[in-house]
């Protein structure tokens, strides 16, 4: 495709309220997209669902401060059979949770419904802020602690994110109550797209090296030669060989530059693997 025109679907993670699906709302208001929406199991199946219907982009985690990179979804876009498949969109979503409840009023809430892992999450709040002797009920996930509130009076609140709040009609009574302040995920937009240079763009390519000495540092040398800003740079085993490793590079800039065409051209005959992963706007911080 030429332009997000002929957009018609989008496919993000499941379940419906994840914070992949929050990613995918702010990837929509950017874009102007109005299509459908299609959550799934996980990322191999988006990758393959955008392979298979030209007209759908593909919501993906790639990087979380955390949990460092999530090695799955760039494995599965340089698999990708279709070479059109590419990154067109980057943002990162600060991952924040709150203390939803049916009532406005905080000082009521005596009680907390909550999975194991917000609890994790959310420890210095439930021992600082809840009181001393509150009542927890387990639950599976953010959304059916959210939609078990239900089942309890008002002197009873859940942990879950803004997106859940907003659909299940639920109050927010206080804001980011996760220990970890810090904690942010990349989400990149994937599609058959062709994007344009923005002045604030960045490039991602995979490659493998000769199995030579110093061939790394020859194509390092390649970018510096022309000019061109190295931003990330890392090394994964291979898929097909784990005796090799695939790099895959971030820099500034767009593929239609002049600069980077020639540093391609340049880089290309010294590898034996390579994959042009897409040039996109370089991504800002979504504020929540």
């Amino acid at each position: 495709m030429e332009n997000f025109d002929l957009v018609k679907n989008i496919a993000y993670l499941e379940p419906e309220n994840s914070f992949s699906a929050m990613a995918m709302d702010e990837f929509c208001t950017m874009y102007d997209l109005k299509c459908f929406t299609t959550p799934l199991t996980n990322i191999k199946q988006i990758v393959e669902y955008v392979e298979q219907n030209p007209d759908t982009l593909g919501v993906l985690p790639v990087e979380n401060t955390l949990d460092g990179t999530i090695r799955e979804s760039l494995d599965c876009l340089i698999m990708a059979k279709n070479p059109n498949i590419r990154i067109i969109g980057e943002l990162i979503l600060p991952i924040e949770y709150c203390l939803l409840s049916k009532t406005t009023e905080l000082y009521s809430i005596t009680n907390l419904i909550a999975s194991p892992r917000m609890i994790a999450k959310c420890q210095d709040f439930i021992k600082n802020e809840m009181p001393m002797h509150h009542t927890i009920i387990e639950a599976a996930s953010m959304f059916e602690a959210a939609d078990d509130l239900r089942n309890h009076n008002l002197t009873y609140a859940s942990i879950g994110n803004r997106r859940i709040a907003q659909n299940c009609m639920l109050n927010i009574l206080k804001e980011n109550i996760h220990d970890d302040k810090n904690n942010k995920t990349r989400y990149i937009l994937i599609g058959d797209v062709e994007t344009t240079p923005t002045g604030k763009d960045k490039t991602t390519v995979a490659f493998r090296t000769n199995n030579t000495p110093g061939a790394l540092l020859k194509i390092l040398n390649i970018f510096l030669e022309n000019n061109i800003n190295l931003t990330y740079i890392s090394s994964q085993p291979s898929k097909t060989n784990p005796d090799e490793y695939i790099f895959i590079v971030n820099f500034e800039g767009h593929i239609q530059n002049k600069n980077m065409l020639k540093a391609i051209d340049e880089i290309k005959p010294k590898t034996s693997y390579f994959r042009y992963l897409g040039s996109y706007k370089t991504g800002i911080e979504i504020k929540l």
